[in-house]
């Protein structure tokens, strides 16, 4: 009688002293300032890290396009320019876009600038303006006017390529007409202030092209280009 007195006060006491599902208390979580900065440090640093891969792809970088014309020999105020990303391109000199104080407060357009024109550095330049016996001029050239890789800076010879002895020459007695062109040399030397499509000769449209030349020749060339009949040949540059 005993022992099961015993066993059943011990059941007694295990049912009283425990409750199914009951869990023990926890102790209250600490904050900790120091992982929260560290956590959106590292968000943030991640951001960072996204933006330069995005400018990184494709290797592309930031330069500068122009947003109102500007006119040959004028400054370019930095209002008229915007950045836009460009492929890039070792055989392209394209103004960045941290340079554009620079170019706007040393200076100066060597051709006419129109909106969406990107900012190449053959496109510049620190004179103050063109010497007074050069000027600048504009002729369009097709397929086999010009050769291939036509670009800024080089140095090249204008030729005349018309039916004529030449242009202008049917009217030798028209004061307006200009000389004769010796030997269909209308300017040698003329330098290539820009090639307006930017890919130096390529594709099968007109290639528009700005000339700096001397002003004696300018008559003659403006007259020939008018009628498409200029062709330009890449030649040495003086003194080499």
């Amino acid at each position: 009688m005993r022992t099961q007195d015993r066993a059943s006060a011990a059941r007694t006491s295990m049912a009283a002293g425990a409750v199914p599902g009951e869990r023990l208390p926890t102790p209250p979580r600490e904050r900790r300032p120091a992982l929260a900065a560290l956590a959106a440090l590292l968000v943030l640093a991640g951001a960072l890290g996204a933006t330069v891969l995005v400018l990184r792809a494709g290797d592309r970088v930031e330069a500068v396009r122009i947003t109102e014309r500007v006119p040959a020999g004028e400054r370019i105020p930095e209002s008229a320019m915007e950045s836009v990303l460009v492929a890039e391109d070792s055989a392209v000199n394209y103004v960045p876009w941290g340079q554009r104080s620079q170019v706007a407060d040393d200076l100066r357009s060597v051709t006419d600038l129109v909106p969406g024109t990107v900012l190449v550095g053959e496109m510049l330049t620190g004179e103050a303006s063109l010497p007074q016996d050069e000027v600048l001029v504009g002729v369009s050239l097709q397929p086999g006017q010009y050769p291939s890789g036509l670009a800024a800076g080089d140095t090249v010879a204008a030729y005349w390529v018309g039916d004529d002895d030449a242009p202008g020459s049917g009217d030798e007695t028209s004061e307006s007409a200009p000389p004769p062109i010796s030997d269909d040399v209308i300017a040698d030397p003329a330098t290539v202030a820009a090639v307006h499509d930017g890919d130096g000769g390529g594709g099968n449209s007109a290639l528009p092209v700005t000339l700096r030349v001397g002003a004696d020749d300018a008559a003659a060339l403006t007259r020939a280009a008018s009628n498409g009949e200029v062709s330009l040949v890449i030649v040495a540059p003086p003194g080499e």
